[in-house]
């Protein structure tokens, strides 16, 4: 009865997808974890770090199966996964934040928020670069400086800022994430 409503090569290929689904949300998390500049900005060691790891997982997907059906199936799930988390995250903000997560700001006012910096690993040379690269002279001269959720950082200057109800908001909201 069992061979009849799952072919021996569909119990495998159910098998690869469930694994392959697995070890998918566990990078997710993973990825999630490390933080906004990890994942924005990727040096050498992040390079290797994640050839690596799509290395030690393929065995964990597949199994003992190397064949093409296998890392057709493998594949094909990775990408149904990420087609659904990206439109799950596309419409529903709470899941998004949780995806995703949340902008951090950095500086308010012109002056560094060292606890946001050290809880998003920003040092403040990254910091002081991001401000250079936004064509602003010193962080004093920064009204906000925003960790974005992709891993760069936005920065305002006060001429740019023009305080209205919605301003004020946005600023308090970063303000009480201390």
């Amino acid at each position: 009865m069992n061979g009849v409503l799952f072919p021996a090569g569909a119990h495998v290929a159910l098998q690869i997808a469930l694994r392959t689904g697995v070890i998918y949300l566990i990078v997710l998390i993973g990825v999630r974890l490390s933080g906004k500049r990890e994942v924005g900005q990727m040096t050498p060691f992040d390079l290797t770090l994640l050839l690596l790891l799509s290395n030690s997982v393929q065995n964990a997907m597949t199994g003992p199966d190397t064949s093409l059906i296998g890392g057709v199936v493998a594949a094909s799930t990775l990408l149904l996964m990420n087609y659904v988390i990206g439109t799950l995250s596309g419409r529903n903000r709470a899941f998004r934040r949780v995806v995703e997560g949340e902008p951090s700001l950095l500086i308010h006012d012109g002056k560094p928020i060292e606890s946001h910096m050290a809880r998003e690993h920003v040092s403040m040379d990254e910091l002081e670069r991001a401000v250079r690269e936004h064509g602003i002279a010193q962080c004093s001269d920064v009204a906000l400086a925003v960790l974005e959720v992709d891993g760069s950082i936005s920065c305002l200057k006060y001429d740019e800022i023009k305080p209205d109800a919605n301003t004020h908001l946005a600023r308090r909201r970063f303000i009480q994430k201390k």
